[in-house]
């Protein structure tokens, strides 16, 4: 019989990668360290090569390790979903959801999702990764996040994505800038302005690079913000001029008064939030269930410029 994995053995492999030490994976995994070690080199024997890089004191993994670690980790998550559905149904959503969300969208949309899902199912448990788009997508390949929340996706074939919503994106102006003064900004009036943009990874930083070349405008690199925050902060003393999405704007401009935010003439200022998970995935229909709430959520929101799928 060919030799199939054991889901310890795959265990106690994702801690060494996560960990890259003996002692902290035995720990995190609740054994002792010669009972990892041995599980894991008969791990390595079976499958006729070696996982870890080891000398010198350090770990680290091989080409084969990190090539197999994503696989060890899609195998676990597909014996967790056929527990998770065996044992909560539909009722539950799974019992368990790994949500990621981008910190441009998430932390202004989840107050309103999370009474909502508590509310329709109070013994869900969530776990929130907030990070850069590019990154959650990342972890949605590799089985670490179950679902995410993002803007656009770069298109794979592999993936399932349901619209949430779509946000409108405003430019933010200085009140003491000559362009202050106009309900709409004319894009060939921003030639040889500068604008502001958030680090690569952000969907945000594509729409600014694509506006500054349109316009003709100076995309400043070396001033990329880490935070909407962040960039807010910067174009308020004057830095550059920046966008920023409906769902901040809804949150965070009611106190902010240096800035003004117009519209730019001939250029769709529009982003659209998806819901975002693998394709064939047992989970679809927790999923599906997600997005209905988070749609209801959006409606919630009541913000200006953010709107609903259907409603757009």
């Amino acid at each position: 019989m060919h030799f199939r994995p054991s889901p310890r053995q795959l265990d106690y492999f994702i801690a060494l990668a996560e960990t890259l030490h003996f002692g902290k994976a035995a720990e995190k995994c609740n054994v002792s360290q010669p009972t990892l070690s041995s599980q894991f080199k008969l791990l390595e024997e079976s499958l006729g090569c070696g996982l870890l890089e080891r000398g010198g004191g350090e770990i680290s993994l091989t080409a084969a390790g990190e090539r197999l670690l994503p696989l060890a980790r899609q195998a676990l998550e597909s014996l967790d979903e056929i527990v998770a559905v065996a044992q909560a149904g539909r009722a539950n959503l799974g019992g368990l959801i790994r949500l990621g969300v981008s910190p441009t969208f998430g932390p202004y949309f989840m107050p309103y999702l999370l009474p909502i899902l508590k509310d329709s199912f109070p013994d869900l448990e969530l776990y929130i990764r907030e990070d850069r788009p590019n990154l959650l997508e990342e972890g949605l390949a590799a089985g670490a996040l179950d679902c995410i929340i993002t803007p656009d996706v770069t298109p794979t074939g592999q993936l399932t994505e349901r619209v949430i919503c779509h946000e409108s994106v405003s430019l933010a102006v200085p009140r003491a800038h000559p362009l202050s003064g106009l309900d709409v900004v004319p894009v060939s009036l921003l030639k040889g302005e500068k604008l502001l943009s958030l680090g690569q990874g952000f969907r945000l930083h594509n729409d600014v690079q694509a506006l500054a070349r349109a316009a003709g405008a100076d995309f400043l690199q070396d001033y990329e913000g880490t935070s909407l925050d962040a960039l807010r902060q910067m174009a308020s003393i004057g830095m550059g001029l920046a966008l920023f999405p409906a769902a901040y704007i809804a949150s965070e401009f009611p106190k902010e008064q240096n800035l003004l935010l117009k519209p730019v003439e001939g250029i769709t200022m529009q982003r659209v939030m998806y819901l975002v998970w693998r394709n064939g995935s047992s989970r679809a229909a927790h999923y599906e269930k997600l997005l209905s709430l988070a749609q209801e959520a959006v409606m919630s929101m009541a913000a200006e410029g953010v709107e609903p799928a259907n409603a757009a």
